[in-house]
């Protein structure tokens, strides 16, 4: 798998400090499976983050503290959504998996092919992957036809895009399986699919799309992008 584009270097010390939201972790622990070059990355800033650790100073803290912070954790769990739990017996992995990332076996347990997909436009469907309630973040997978476009947009916040089959090309370039396209609020681009093939996509968002077209930003509501 030859990949070009990855998670930005922030993306991946959030990741190893465990403060990236949910559908981001998810997002990069789909593309840790098939990238080298990231997971020697997330190694460094392990490495980095342990030795910030080891060298701080200790800080003295109120007795109880302890107990308190062990009583926090166990409400937040029997608070959060779990999720979806699934016989330990899975399916097989050939190629009917269509390299679906095993980061979301806990989100989903379809092949591509199973998938239950949304029609949300002209060649264009998606699937929301439910998250827990404490994620502040969306995930999805598109899936968009051969020759099709999504519409011009740009993001309200971080925006993260991970092909799973496929390729699209656009104002940043080509992106193809593995690849991640890692955009801010700054960034308007529209995907355009060059493959002979559905282009299969894991899509992480901090907020709703901003669509550039009237007629995108009128069916927004109902499409819920």
């Amino acid at each position: 798998m030859n990949i070009k584009h990855h998670p930005d270097d922030a993306s991946i010390m959030a990741y190893a400090a465990g403060t990236l939201d949910e559908a981001f972790a998810v997002l990069v622990s789909c593309h840790l499976e098939t990238c080298a070059h990231c997971r020697e990355t997330l190694k460094t800033a392990e490495l980095i983050g342990g030795a910030m650790l080891e060298g701080s100073e200790d800080v003295n803290v109120s007795d109880g503290s302890f107990g308190r912070l062990l009583e926090k954790i166990n409400v937040s769990e029997a608070n959060a959504h779990q999720p979806i739990s699934f016989p330990v017996q899975r399916k097989p992995r050939g190629n009917d998996w269509r390299k679906m990332p095993r980061a979301l076996d806990h989100y989903i347990d379809r092949t591509i092919d199973e998938v239950s997909w949304k029609r949300v436009g002209p060649g264009v469907w998606q699937k929301p992957i439910a998250l827990s309630t404490s994620a502040k973040s969306s995930l999805r997978l598109l899936r968009i036809a051969p020759g099709r476009s999504v519409p011009e947009h740009g993001h309200g916040g971080q925006e993260m895009t991970l092909i799973i089959s496929g390729a699209y090309e656009d104002e940043i370039g080509h992106f193809g399986p593995g690849d991640v396209a890692d955009l801010d609020d700054h960034v308007e681009h529209q995907p355009h699919v060059v493959s002979s093939e559905d282009c299969i996509c894991l899509a992480a968002t901090e907020a709703p799309t901003r669509f550039k077209g009237f007629a995108s930003r009128l069916l927004q509501p109902l499409i819920g992008i």
